[in-house]
């Protein structure tokens, strides 16, 4: 599979930072209770964001690209129909 960075450098540097931040703030909580499960979790996220950050790769906003890519290739579907059913069909003037 070829991974296609999706993020820029400032977007990348920013989830390290806040990655790194959410990491070290959940370890600490969990040193202190380590029966709770929410701070395993959000030390979980935080790893994925400093993952995200240094790949440069985010797994939603392919998502959501290629959602959009779907959208308008569809609507680019939908356009090129009407237009031949309109080059088909003789002008009507009344």
């Amino acid at each position: 599979m070829h991974v296609k960075s999706n993020i820029g450098i400032v977007n990348a540097l920013i989830r390290i930072t806040v990655g790194l931040t959410v990491l070290a703030w959940s370890t600490s909580k969990l040193v202190k209770r380590p029966w709770r499960d929410s701070y395993l979790v959000m030390a979980m996220l935080g790893g994925m964001k400093v993952a995200e950050g240094i790949v440069r790769f985010c797994p939603l906003t392919a998502l959501f690209e290629r959602g959009q890519d779907m959208v308008q290739e569809k609507r680019d579907n939908h356009n090129s129909n009407d237009e031949t059913v309109e080059e088909i069909l003789p002008y009507n003037p009344s």
